[in-house]
């Protein structure tokens, strides 16, 4: 799977490049069809404390999965991304079955 990251706002660290990575290879656990991960984390320009948004874009033969959450801390947001890619992917899965 290649993996293209685009950083919005900030400049993103290597050790959240690494936490992004290692989160997205355990999506191959459950789905071994992924092209490609596109993530675009963006810093919102807000007073609210949870003004950091994940937005993973997961190309797969078919339809592209989507996923987009904001919270307090990047790797937060990117927690919860791949659950709901995770979820996603479990149910396309049972639907081909």
């Amino acid at each position: 799977m290649k993996i293209k990251s685009q950083a919005v706002n900030f400049n993103a660290q290597d050790a959240l490049m690494d936490f992004l990575n290692k989160k997205l290879s355990k999506l191959e656990q459950f789905y071994d069809k992924i092209i490609a991960a596109k993530v675009f984390m963006k810093l919102e320009n807000s007073t609210d404390k949870e003004n950091k948004t994940v937005e993973i874009v997961l190309e797969i033969p078919g339809d592209d999965l989507i996923a987009k959450k904001t919270s307090s801390s990047f790797e937060e947001s990117i927690d919860q991304v791949c659950d709901a890619l995770k979820k996603m992917i479990i149910k396309r899965k049972e639907k081909t079955h």
